[in-house]
């Protein structure tokens, strides 16, 4: 399965959730927001939200500073 992750083709083996591509990009759920095909995906929903081949993820990372 492909999937275009910030602009970017990834392969995975098999689909895989949002949480599981998060796990496997080492990336924090706490300090993101994601978009699937445009659509905000809630926190609550990472879990049982499963990418089509060929989706659209975007990845918003939260960024602090002063």
């Amino acid at each position: 399965m492909t999937l275009i992750i910030n602009g970017q083709a990834m392969d995975f083996d098999d689909n895989k959730s949002i949480q599981e591509i998060l796990d496997i990009l080492n990336i924090e759920s706490k300090v993101v927001a994601i978009a699937l095909n445009s659509n905000l995906v809630q926190k609550e929903r990472y879990d049982d939200t499963f990418p089509n081949d060929s989706d659209r993820i975007e990845l918003l990372q939260f960024v602090g500073g002063g």
